[in-house]
This record gives C-alpha cells, structure tokens and sequence, in this order.
C-alpha cells in the first residue's frame, strides 16, 4: 500500500463527523456559564467557541488572583501555627 494511500486511510479514521461536532459544542455550551444561562437552544459554534476562550481566560486570571491572596496569606502567617500546617497539608494533596 502506498504511504499516499496509508495517509488518505489514517485521515477518514481519525475525522470527525459534523454530528460529533455538533454534540461536542453542546456540550462545551453546558457548561458554560454565559451560554447556559441563555433560553435559545442554539448559540453560533463561534460564539461558543469565543465564550470558551473568555471563560478559560477568566478562570486563568482567578486562579492567579487566588494564588497571590494565598501567598501573601502564608507569608503573613506564622510559620508553626496551627494555621499554616492545615494551609500547607492542604496544597500537599
């Protein structure tokens, strides 16, 4: 078999259908807070897509927020307290 012919088998397996899409972008809609909440069943696959990427980015700048709050809340904190162990034994799992 040719490897033309080899590429040309390997892409129809891997391909997804338009069904598929369709089902991944419901469920990526799901869970996304500002297309959920909508009545519309359908929102654009571009609108779902931008809404993920803002909702990605938005996790992202929580996620660092909570980081710093965290650090500053360890640096102030003393280091044999009570406190401190339950914060640390808490980032260790």
């Amino acid at each position: 078999m040719s490897s033309r012919s080899q590429r040309s088998r390997q892409s129809t397996t891997t391909r997804i259908t338009d069904e598929q899409i369709v089902d991944l972008l419901t469920k990526l809609q799901d869970l996304l807070p500002e297309t959920r909440s909508r009545s519309s069943g359908r929102v654009a696959a571009s609108k779902v897509l931008q809404e993920t990427c803002n909702h990605i980015r938005s996790l992202h700048k929580e996620v660092d927020d909570l980081s710093e709050r965290l650090s500053e809340l360890l640096a102030t904190t003393d280091t044999t307290s009570a406190q401190a162990a339950i914060i640390r034994s808490l980032l260790e799992m």
